[in-house]
């Protein structure tokens, strides 16, 4: 079977911010950016189902600091889509290496039941590289993540901000492709997110800035697996 994959390497930076700063910097970024064409501007639901290995190690790479670290998660953005992103995220400081592929729903289920032998049906390496680091690391489902997504986009520099909000989670991995899925409230404040290949364009520079925020070393994963768990 073929596999539709692309990979993408950019800058990645995240703030915490207040509720009245996200409405204000929305309207900002509606002025000099486009709104991402699969949401527009209400925005869209987003639904990730997080991997680790049987001893945590992604987990705890982040909680240590590490400096070279992966998230390896499932995503979609309705509970009733048949096609699932695979994505694996490998990181080094600010600069991420994001590789995705598109899979089945009943591949997608197989793995949140450990069941791995689907990837290796697939053409191409990434596939490959993924059975190779779940099946030795033993990886199983962890958590849910959900929230409701706001995107920007800009042709200059790749460039993406997107404003995340109602951000909830939960262990019951076995709710992913549920309806209504019952999830825990996580955060409080909104999520902000700039992501650019190279630089990050002027104009959209002094929008996001006179927010007066400050860049976090964050991780929406870790900080569910200590509320879930």
């Amino acid at each position: 079977m073929e596999a539709l994959t692309y990979a993408v390497m950019r800058t990645e930076k995240k703030y915490e911010i207040p509720p009245v700063t996200s409405f204000m910097l929305a309207n900002r970024l509606s002025k000099i950016m486009d709104t991402d064409r699969h949401g527009g501007p209400c925005g869209y639901t987003v639904r990730s189902l997080y991997f680790d290995s049987i001893d945590d190690s992604d987990f705890f790479d982040k909680v240590n600091g590490l400096e070279f670290r992966r998230k390896i998660r499932l995503r979609i953005y309705s509970p009733a889509q048949r096609r699932v992103k695979l994505e694996l995220k490998q990181k080094q400081g600010t600069v991420q290496v994001k590789k995705t592929l598109e899979i089945s729903r009943e591949s997608a289920a197989a793995l949140i039941e450990g069941n791995f032998s689907s990837l290796l049906t697939l053409k191409g390496n990434f596939p490959k590289e993924l059975y190779q680091i779940m099946s030795c690391g033993l990886y199983r489902p962890k958590c849910i993540i959900a929230y409701h997504r706001t995107a920007f986009t800009a042709q200059a520099s790749d460039t993406r901000i997107t404003i995340d909000t109602d951000v909830r989670a939960s262990k019951n991995c076995a709710c992913f492709f549920a309806s209504s899925p019952a999830l825990l409230p996580m955060l409080h404040w909104p999520v902000l997110e700039v992501k650019y290949n190279g630089f990050l364009p002027e104009q959209c520079r002094q929008a996001v800035n006179p927010a007066g925020i400050l860049e976090m070393a964050f991780s929406k994963y870790e900080m569910a697996r200590r509320l879930v768990y």
